[in-house]
């Protein structure tokens, strides 16, 4: 699926799509950007669940401007990526090993070759702790990471972490992985409305995200299915355990969204005490997408990742 632009969401000039296929066969959309002029580095741009490359135009853009190369991708089934189930709106993986495959290949395949190296990592939410898992192995993938609003525990009045994965863990066993939660809201959430949306206080771009959802309805994914729910909890109890956080040896800025009911600010704090070479700090009044706030709040963010980032202010 070709990247589609929008007049409120113009795509940024010199994209290069490419197709990564993974070990086990799944094929994934990805992109890459080159600045003009000196290159910094390459940012590589790791998505949450249920979005895709089109939403971050805005992003790619400021990463341009500060001369960095930018790479990304979409998650498997969700944005331009093969879905593996028949109903396209299912967002659904069996475990998050599946996500480790599709970060490895990406890098494999688009980002270590045909990018310019120190390589940085900026992640949003479950990208966030795909990528913690990815270093956690290994070392030698990103130079420093920024993870934006990690998912490290569900936030706001869901059930407990506990409770959700005994339940999900039950109905996989009895074959449901593949159904939707009872009572889950298939429906995106920026299809949904804005009032009271947990996502964004910023109505432009909570619009400009709902337009593109429009245009090219194929991009979106509703609920997680409930096996995507079982590897969420399992992949968090395995991030819970202080000896994760302390086996991270890659530089890592950790960045919590004060009002976040979508992952809870307060894993984040633990996860961060636990590390060895991390960071952390909150953003008051943002909501889970901090990328897609208000400027004020987009402006503490940039600010934080320029002290951060080496290159980022020259």
């Amino acid at each position: 699926m070709s990247l589609i632009t929008l007049s409120e969401n113009p795509i940024p000039a010199g994209a290069v799509e490419q197709t990564v296929t993974t070990e086990d066969g799944v094929r994934l959309r990805a992109a890459v950007w080159r600045p003009s002029g000196q290159r910094k580095g390459t940012v590589c741009l790791v998505h949450g669940r249920a979005e895709a490359i089109e939403k971050y135009y805005e992003v790619v853009g400021e990463l341009l401007a500060r001369g960095f190369a930018v790479a990304t991708f979409d998650w498997r089934g969700q944005g331009g990526s093969e879905r593996r189930l028949p109903n396209p709106l299912k967002g659904h993986v069996d475990d998050f090993s599946e996500y480790e495959r599709d970060l490895e290949a990406f890098m494999q395949q688009v980002a270590l070759p045909d990018c310019p190296p120190p390589y940085f990592a900026l992640a949003h939410s479950t990208g966030g702790l795909v990528c913690l898992r990815v270093a956690r192995r290994s070392r030698q993938v990103f130079s420093r990471m920024v993870l934006a609003a990690p998912l490290l525990d569900f936030g706001g009045f869901a059930p407990s972490r506990r409770v959700i994965n005994f339940t999900a863990g039950a109905f996989s066993l009895l074959g449901l992985g593949d159904a939707f939660p009872p009572g889950a809201k298939i429906a995106q959430v920026e299809e949904r409305g804005f009032s009271g949306n947990p996502l964004t206080s910023d109505p432009r771009r909570f619009a400009r995200t709902l337009a593109v959802s429009k245009a090219q309805p194929e991009l979106g994914v509703g609920a997680p299915t409930i096996a995507w729910l079982h590897a969420a909890c399992r992949a968090m109890n395995e991030a819970a355990n202080p000896a994760f956080a302390a086996g991270i040896r890659i530089p890592t800025l950790l960045i919590a969204a004060g009002e976040d009911r979508v992952v809870s600010p307060l894993a984040i704090e633990r996860f961060a005490r636990e590390m060895r070479i991390g960071a952390q700090i909150v953003i008051p009044g943002s909501r889970h997408e901090i990328l897609m706030e208000r400027d004020p709040i987009r402006g503490l963010f940039w600010a934080a990742f320029d002290a951060f980032i080496p290159g980022s202010n020259d």
